[in-house]
């Protein structure tokens, strides 16, 4: 069963709190927490947004269609992506948008593709500034479960911290149509897969869908309602914390309801160094994300 934490008890450093959370994050590497500091008010707002966007005719999504610009940023077609290089491309549409340098940033002349400008759609014209605030909120929450991870498995408050002054953050809208009658045991909402990065913050609509793998196999269900948040942990964070940061494999296979989901892709700095500290080893963060990236976009894949 995945547990259910109070973000302001792990703020605080509550002892049993943080017992409970370093047992999530060691063995069942999920966990939904909730009392954060974005309200209920606040993912409905973000995600009726999403909801909006994706009910645009294609037309209008196409002009910000991501398979055009040789990144990710902007839409997703559905099959888009794949996961699993043994089951059909995921089926879902997705909008991503990522942490912009400033003109000014030294970084930005490198033209990495983890830091490419966004690209937003004219219609709603509430859709920008929603996400953009939501975007800024999640950061924050972001980091203050990271801290307190930290604390839970033994290391300082801010032991992460100086890794986060530019994320390679992603938030993603996903949108998960029913399940079609065509479908096969090779077709998914999305495959089963480990998360690339850090941190993930899930905010969904409290439709079920999310499946996570136990350390047995098996498959369970987990679901919050709107206003909590779905936590669990990607790669680097396994690799950085020598496995003390367990990455879980999840999907959601879809059922006959529509789905959406807002996921924050909570990443260090490109030029963070995520080999676990003391072993003399490199794992660049930036190299990590983007060789996982040209695995999984279609388009990427194809140039």
């Amino acid at each position: 069963m995945v547990p259910t934490l109070d973000a302001a008890a792990i703020k605080r450093r509550a002892p049993a709190t943080l017992k409970a959370l370093r047992k999530a994050v060691e063995e069942d590497g999920f966990l939904v927490v909730e009392n954060t500091a974005i309200s209920k008010a606040r993912v409905l707002e973000v995600i009726a947004a999403y909801r909006a966007f994706f009910r645009l005719p294609e037309v209008a999504k196409a002009a910000v269609d991501m398979a055009q610009t040789g990144g990710n940023r902007g839409w997703g077609a559905s099959g888009s992506e794949q996961v699993d290089p043994d089951a059909n491309p995921d089926y879902k549409q997705v909008f991503d948008c990522g942490f912009e340098l400033t003109e000014a940033d030294p970084v930005r002349a490198a033209g990495l593709s983890v830091y490419a400008d966004n690209l937003w759609p004219e219609a709603p014209d509430t859709f920008q500034p929603t996400v953009q605030a939501y975007y800024r909120d999640a950061l924050e929450v972001c980091l203050s479960l990271l801290q307190g991870i930290a604390a839970a498995i033994g290391e300082p408050d801010g032991y992460f911290d100086a890794a986060f002054s530019r994320p390679m953050a992603l938030l993603r809208g996903n949108y998960y149509p029913e399940r079609p009658a065509w479908a096969t045991d090779k077709d998914f909402g999305i495959a089963a897969h480990t998360d690339y990065g850090c941190l993930t913050l899930l905010a969904t609509d409290g439709v079920p869908g999310l499946e996570a793998q136990t350390r047995d196999g098996d498959w369970v269900p987990v679901q919050a309602a709107p206003g909590a948040f779905i936590i669990n942990f990607g790669e680097m964070l396994e690799i950085w914390t020598a496995g003390r940061v367990r990455a879980t494999p999840h999907r959601v296979i879809g059922t006959s309801q529509e789905r959406i989901s807002v996921p924050m892709f909570f990443n260090p700095n490109h030029d963070t160094n995520v080999a676990p500290i003391g072993s003399g080893e490199v794992v660049q963060a930036g190299d990590h994300l983007k060789k996982r990236f040209d695995e999984t976009y279609l388009h990427l894949q194809a140039g």
